[in-house]
């Protein structure tokens, strides 16, 4: 630069002239007067660049374009959206009508509870409901609007079957009920409750306070129930071995009386038989609860 200026100065002067210029290599040519010429180069402008260098640990993150905290995120997200994904493809469908069941019922969403969105644990949890109270989540009257048949096969009161034959397999619940109702029977047999013999009060008018005879209660012949087995259920069969000993009938129109409410309010019954071996598709001696059998103990 220095040498340019030099010869711009004595171009200045009269010693040097310009002959022609070159603007895009920055190159000028100088002829001495009068003769000779040479070249001279002019250097071009240096660029200085200013580099900031910071010395924080995350370097090494930035330096791949993502943090540590960005790179969780990330996989978070993509955890979400797979599940999503199988949720929507390889859900299957009884799970999302049952997801959308709980909307409106609030027994079936206690039930469910966190296992909403885990198909196998809500399988488990309805057929535990099932199996314990039934196949209806909301129908709190679960008997039949349809009175039962009642039919005789040989009936002897003293070593007979009852069999009893029910609109589906009893659940547990009804198991219980049903067996209480027959327990409470045979304990009202056992303590005389079923004595023809012995009704002062039954065709007397309440109207008139009426006088009960305690002597005449005390003295007429005992009557009461002798033995009765457990109650064992097949599928939707049931059945209960008896020995009414020295009851009356009026033993059967009292249990009559109670299974005709008992089937219309909670457990449906289609027929009542008395007597008989081998009644429907009972097999005896199978006492396998996989396969439908279930018992109560008297």
């Amino acid at each position: 630069m220095k040498a340019a200026m030099a010869m711009g100065i004595g171009a200045a002067n009269g010693m040097f002239r310009t002959d022609w210029e070159d603007h895009s290599w920055n190159r000028k040519t100088m002829l001495p007067l009068p003769y000779t010429y040479f070249h001279v180069t002019l250097q071009p402008p240096r660029h200085h660049q200013l580099i900031v260098c910071s010395s924080s640990e995350s370097d090494g993150a930035k330096g791949s374009g993502t943090t540590a905290r960005g790179r969780r995120l990330l996989k978070i997200r993509e955890d979400k959206r797979r599940r999503e994904y199988d949720r929507l493809h390889n859900y299957p469908a009884w799970a999302k009508v049952l997801e959308n069941a709980c909307k409106d019922d609030a027994e079936l969403r206690a039930l469910l509870g966190d296992s909403i969105g885990n198909p196998e644990l809500m399988r488990k949890r309805v057929e535990e409901r099932v199996r314990q109270k039934g196949r209806d989540f909301r129908k709190s009257k679960t008997g039949s609007v349809l009175a039962f048949k009642v039919s005789f096969r040989d009936f002897n009161p003293l070593d007979s079957y009852i069999w009893f034959e029910f609109f589906g397999s009893p659940s547990d619940r009804d198991v219980d009920l049903f067996g209480s109702v027959i327990q409470s029977w045979y304990v009202m047999g056992r303590l005389g409750a079923f004595n023809s013999t012995n009704l002062q009060l039954a065709n007397s008018s309440m109207e008139y306070n009426p006088l009960y005879d305690v002597d005449k209660g005390f003295k007429v012949m005992l009557s009461s129930f002798h033995e009765i087995s457990d109650i064992e259920f097949q599928d939707n069969w049931g059945r209960v071995w008896v020995d009414l000993g020295t009851a009356d009938y009026f033993a059967v129109d009292v249990l009559l009386n109670c299974l005709t409410v008992l089937s219309s309010e909670y457990i449906g019954i289609q027929q009542v038989v008395f007597g008989g071996q081998r009644i429907g598709d009972w097999e005896e001696g199978m006492t396998n609860a996989e396969y439908g059998y279930k018992y109560f103990k008297i």
